[in-house]
């Protein structure tokens, strides 16, 4: 095994391998005695059955997943739960107010009472994993013999609906290596989710998206929730111990949690289309959008407040895309891939045509990736538009007034001048890139009507009051859909899937590698990555250090800048005080997003940290995993602990969790 796996190394083929202990997200209802041998070998001091146990209480008891978004973990015996600040960085927005701004301030729930319930919020914890490949198999060639539908909607809802009403508890269908085996995920759940504590974003996110993915950062990421259950806290199976002891480079190092997506199963062709056509677009759309955002933020205080949650979802994903093409490029992602298909000798036929594919749709799949990034997410004029579009065609009159409520909340809630100028870009982007055959009647209209000045056609759509859905905003959006481009692509494929390509080249990777070396793409579900806390070398003769220190917050504060600004009572305690302890780390845990907020936890599975961002030299990694870069970036769970007792004062808290 291990020549075989330094062969794949030397060869560069390390999508989809362990190749070194640190690559790989295992299903934790997978965890193979040989997986569990090389973790120990690497340090865990651990039984396979304390991590994951479906008849006994195991670490998994105390790992929660936030609506599939995010990780948390249990860390008291009344419901008290530790995640990312990023991760409640909605909620924390949703309930501040002009007069209580909880991002710039931050917020301590002193006493229970005090605790603020999140609505629409929910946690899951999983009970167990169960394999029903061959139920599958039954219902959809049933199904088939029917001459009904067969497709993974239907097989979910059939089965989720069987193992919710056996189980009593939540149920999730998930697809591993596009069809190969299947699994049932039961899940108990919890909605009385209680907001306890989150810093300012001054600490919280001290660097803002100017230090998102980049590495040293000093970021205190962290926020408290509590869980309950018919008005009392929640009694968690099992908690996690913190430790104050610390680690040191090369310690063992496992991370617990719920990634949400990787494809380390796709072609060349795919990798390719996406870094060379579609994620460039995207990515520059995105970034004139933050550019109009961060302006109207950065003149009136109001306005950061309503739009600071859109800004701060905007930039994460605009950075880690850019990236993912500068990565994916540096390494030669494409490259790769083409090699390995080539080792494995993946069938000529099927990656012929994954290429003609890719090259068929290019414009049509160019014209929909601009429709979507203008008319559909580049402004929430757009989104006002379509609901006031379903308003006037629905029939019920609950329904209108549904519809009508939330147009108007949302309408609220915007700053016409941001908006305005958003819309401006979108129609700019979108008539100077669009087909003109895909144009609406409507559209081509005003085109025609103000010479194609889509300045001046702005200014005859942009809205003063809330519209209606006969005013000219809602005709321009309502006169095209995504329907429309979907044709498209499907008319220059000539009945070509690419899904269906896709699933067939998982399908030949995973026939042609050693399966006892596989993990699936990550897909929500929960899962184990093991390494050790390592520093890296993000560029040629240049060390990165394994941990970044309060002096570094120090070495950055620039008043000028909103993403480096410090509360006066917050720099000045770290500039008096002594002992503070190191403030983030590194890990080379393989990760990803949904991995925010994990415990990441010592040999003995005791949290030493929170994992919650990657480096930047890792955002190839949904599709190929670099050894040598790739690094989890990880808030020190002692320095969480010295906030909450020097800045945030929360005894209670401390005394709760035993620190």
């Amino acid at each position: 095994m291990k020549k075989f796996l330094l062969t794949l190394s030397a060869l560069g083929l390390l999508t989809g391998f362990q190749a070194s202990a640190d690559e790989g997200m295992w299903m934790v209802n997978a965890i193979s005695r040989a997986l569990v041998q090389n973790m120990q070998r690497e340090g865990l001091r651990l039984p396979s059955k304390a991590i994951y146990d479906e008849e006994s209480v195991s670490l998994k008891d105390a790992i929660v997943s936030l609506d599939f978004g995010c990780t948390g973990s249990m860390i008291s015996p009344d419901g008290l739960l530790i995640t990312n600040h990023h991760c409640a960085y909605s909620d924390v927005h949703a309930l501040s107010t002009a007069e209580h701004n909880y991002l710039e301030e931050g917020f301590w729930a002193r006493t229970r009472s005090e605790e603020m319930p999140v609505k629409g919020k929910t946690a899951y914890f999983l009970r167990k994993v169960i394999d029903v490949t061959e139920e599958v198999a039954a219902l959809e060639a049933e199904l088939k013999a029917e001459g009904k539908p067969f497709g993974m909607r239907r097989l979910s809802h059939i089965l989720e609906k069987r193992y919710s009403e056996s189980t009593g508890a939540e149920a999730s269908l998930s697809s591993m290596w596009a069809g190969e085996k299947y699994y049932m995920a039961i899940y108990d759940s919890c909605t009385d989710v209680r907001l306890v504590a989150a810093p300012p974003v001054s600490i919280a996110a001290f660097g803002g998206d100017t230090d998102n993915w980049e590495w040293p950062q000093q970021k205190c990421d962290f926020a408290l929730y509590r869980l309950y259950k018919d008005g009392q806290p929640y009694q968690p199976r099992r908690y996690l111990k913190i430790s104050d002891k610390g680690y040191k480079e090369g310690d063992f190092s496992m991370v617990l949690g719920y990634p949400g997506r990787t494809d380390r199963y796709a072609s060349s062709a795919k990798v390719g289309f996406m870094t060379d056509i579609a994620l460039p677009i995207i990515t520059d759309i995105r970034g004139t959008q933050m550019e109009i955002i961060r302006k109207h933020m950065d003149a009136d205080p109001s306005v950061r407040l309503r739009y600071s949650d859109r800004f701060f979802s905007l930039s994460n994903v605009q950075e880690l895309q850019a990236g993912q093409v500068a990565c994916s490029r540096r390494f030669g992602v494409t490259q790769q891939k083409a090699a390995e298909e080539k080792a494995l000798a993946i069938p000529a036929p099927l990656l012929d045509s994954l290429d003609w594919s890719y090259r068929t749709i290019r414009k049509a799949e160019c014209n929909r990736i601009y429709y979507r990034e203008t008319l559909v997410r580049g402004t929430r004029l757009g989104l006002i538009a379509t609901r006031l579009n379903s308003l006037s065609k629905s029939r019920g009159e609950d329904k209108k007034e549904q519809i009508g409520k939330q147009v108007e909340k949302e309408f609220s809630s915007l700053d016409l001048a941001t908006e305005t100028e958003l819309l401006r870009f979108s129609l700019r982007t979108y008539y100077s890139n669009v087909d003109s055959s895909l144009w609406g009647p409507y559209q081509r209209q005003l085109y025609r009507q103000w010479g194609g000045d889509t300045d001046a056609i702005c200014d005859a759509i942009a809205p003063t009051a809330l519209p209606e859905a006969s005013d000219p905003l809602c005709r321009f959006f309502g006169d095209v859909g995504i329907a429309d481009f979907n044709k498209q692509v499907d008319s220059v494929l000539a009945g070509a899937s690419l899904r269906n390509l896709g699933r067939r080249y998982t399908r030949a990777v995973y026939e042609a590698r050693d399966k006892r070396l596989q993990y699936p793409d990550a897909n929500s579900t929960m899962r184990l990555t093991y390494g050790s806390v390592k520093g890296y070398s993000p560029k040629d003769a240049l060390l990165g250090h394994w941990q970044s220190r309060s002096q570094g917050i120090l070495e950055k504060v620039d008043p000028a800048s909103y993403d480096f600004t410090l509360k006066p009572e917050w720099e000045a305690l770290l500039r008096e005080s002594d002992d503070i302890p190191p403030v983030n780390f590194l890990t080379d845990n393989d990760i990803t997003g949904g991995n925010s907020g994990s415990p990441v936890l010592n040999a003995k599975g005791e949290i030493i940290g929170l994992a919650f961002d990657g480096n930047k030299e890792s955002l190839a990694s949904d599709w190929s995993f670099t050894p040598d870069y790739n690094r989890c970036v990880c808030v020190d769970i002692r320095f969480v602990l010295w906030t909450l007792r020097h800045y945030a004062q929360l005894d209670g808290i401390l005394a709760e969790i035993g620190k």
